[in-house]
């Protein structure tokens, strides 16, 4: 059971890195649309898309932690289900702890596409700033 949750994890993991990787690829490839800027222009473009990484990474590492924080809960209970010796009870902790890992799994997807939402609007509102006379393409 354990190494199906796990799996999936893993598999939902990958398929979010891949994502954000492949939205960071399309959004790069914006910027040489653009018009020419002027040196203070782009040092300013620079210095927000610093700080928007930045806090892009802060707010990816609160949501990793809690992902973990998460996991690591799941797998003290699973411990300490298989102290358990009466059958009916082990049924129902094994399934709470299933639905529990699952519920985890759930919250983590939808925290990741929150997250990638917010990326895109950082990006997306840092691009038309940095050239608001220039018509960006919509995504």
């Amino acid at each position: 059971m354990f190494d199906q949750v796990f799996a999936s994890l893993r598999t939902a993991t990958e398929a979010s890195v891949s994502l954000q990787q492949e939205m960071f690829k399309k959004w790069i490839g914006l910027w040489p649309g653009t018009a020419p800027a002027s040196a203070e222009q782009v040092e300013q473009f620079h210095k927000r898309w610093a700080e928007t990484v930045s806090e892009l990474l802060r707010r990816q590492g609160q949501v990793t932690e809690a992902h973990f924080q998460a996991g690591l809960q799941n797998i003290d209970q699973a411990f300490q289900i298989g102290e358990v010796k009466d059958p009916v009870e082990f049924r129902a902790r094994t399934i709470e702890l299933w639905k529990k890992c699952f519920d985890s799994l759930r919250q983590g997807w939808e925290a990741q596409a929150r997250e990638s939402q917010v990326a895109f609007d950082k990006w997306f509102d840092l691009l038309t700033t940095a050239h608001p006379t220039t018509p960006v393409p919509s995504p």
